[in-house]
């Protein structure tokens, strides 16, 4: 049974899908273990509510190494 260009794109979309879910899923967890376990002293959210730039940089910042860590992992 061959398979036409449509499945196949489909079939990559759906693999790409549940990938980005999983990093995703990841990323968010490892957010919350470095925000209790590292960070224990320091409420990033609160300060970013008080308009903290540096805490939110900081933030975003650990974001991207988790991303990436988990992209590579993955991959």
């Amino acid at each position: 049974m061959e398979t036409t260009s449509l499945e196949q794109t489909l079939t990559f979309l759906g693999i790409n899908l549940v990938y980005a879910l999983i990093t995703l899923i990841v990323s968010v967890f490892a957010l919350v273990l470095i925000d209790k376990f590292v960070f224990t002293k320091i409420d990033f959210i609160e300060e970013i509510k008080k308009g903290n730039i540096a805490a939110s940089i900081f933030q975003s910042t650990i974001l991207i190494f988790i991303g990436l860590v988990v992209a590579v992992s993955m991959s």
